[in-house]
């Protein structure tokens, strides 16, 4: 009888600090997402405050008792906001679209095909990771430069189309498809390339829609090499735009409507994540998953 009345009571006792550790840990998480996330409710909060009341605040204030929409018509009349996102997606569609071509290409050379001096390439391939950015971007201006395609599209496009990191992603996860596919494939007389397309590339679907997202990321927020390489505003991106926004957008320092264009252009991405939120944990577990 005592034996069941000290199990009980160690039961109990291991519940009350398993509830104990989980309340923990939610107090926990709900103050970090109130971190992370207050950033963007400050955003928001200010893109819907009038100029005047804004600036007639001696102490930020956490709420609004008037919002308004005028920030968001003067961020899209004031300066040439709409060209700035046509000319981000279009960069943004053909960098991610030649890029897919380049690494799936190069992924699947890496991890199916037999050549001489592949483990060697790829070791090199790898060591590129370790060159800074600031170099590569110093050689791709000079040679962007002087083939004349500066303030061009492909002056822009083409120094984004090639990535390491995503080649090695993807050649992980290729790696994990069973050889007795490919061998079965190619007793059937299927080429390398229908085999890569018919095959490989559906069941390496979770990857590539995480690379997509990533490298769409990568394009709608870059920022140095489009500041370089572009002077003319018919090309430039949004993220050129919000610098030419804060410098001679509204004449003045108009930090709701500065604020209401970085909502707008930073809604796409969100909604891009959470339309796709599930994919992405999927990719990036599978590649980091090999056996």
């Amino acid at each position: 009888m005592e034996n069941k009345t000290d199990y009980g009571r160690m039961e109990r006792s291991a519940k009350t600090k398993k509830m104990a550790g989980n309340a923990v840990t939610y107090v926990l998480l709900v103050f970090w997402a109130l971190i992370v996330l207050f950033p963007f409710y400050w955003m928001i909060l200010t893109s819907v405050k009038s100029y005047g009341a804004y600036n007639s605040e001696y102490i930020p204030k956490f709420f609004t008792l008037s919002p308004t929409l005028r920030n968001y018509a003067d961020a899209f009349t004031q300066v040439p906001l709409g060209k700035y996102l046509l000319n981000t997606t279009i960069f943004t569609i053909v960098t991610t679209a030649v890029m897919l071509v380049v690494i799936t290409l190069a992924a699947f050379a890496f991890a199916r095909l037999d050549f001489k001096g592949k483990n060697i390439t790829f070791v090199i391939f790898l060591s590129l990771m370790m060159i800074p950015n600031e170099l590569v971007v110093i050689t791709n201006f000079v040679t962007v430069t002087n083939l004349d395609m500066r303030n061009s599209f492909p002056g822009l496009i083409l120094p984004s189309v090639m990535s390491v990191f995503y080649i090695y992603l993807l050649k992980e996860n290729f790696e994990q498809i069973p050889d007795s596919l490919y061998y079965a494939a190619k007793v059937d007389g299927t080429s390398d390339l229908k085999y890569l397309l018919r095959v490989m590339v559906p069941i390496s679907k979770p990857t590539l829609i995480t690379i997509i997202i990533l490298k769409v990321i990568e394009c709608w927020n870059s920022y140095v090499w489009p500041r370089l390489i572009t002077d003319d505003p018919n090309y430039f991106l949004v993220s050129n735009g919000i610098q030419e926004i804060r410098e001679n957008g509204f004449g003045r320092e108009n930090i709701p409507a500065m604020m209401a264009a970085v909502v707008v252009i930073s809604l796409p991405l969100i909604a891009l994540f959470l339309v796709f939120r599930n994919k992405v944990m999927e990719g990036v577990s599978r590649g980091g998953t090999k056996g």
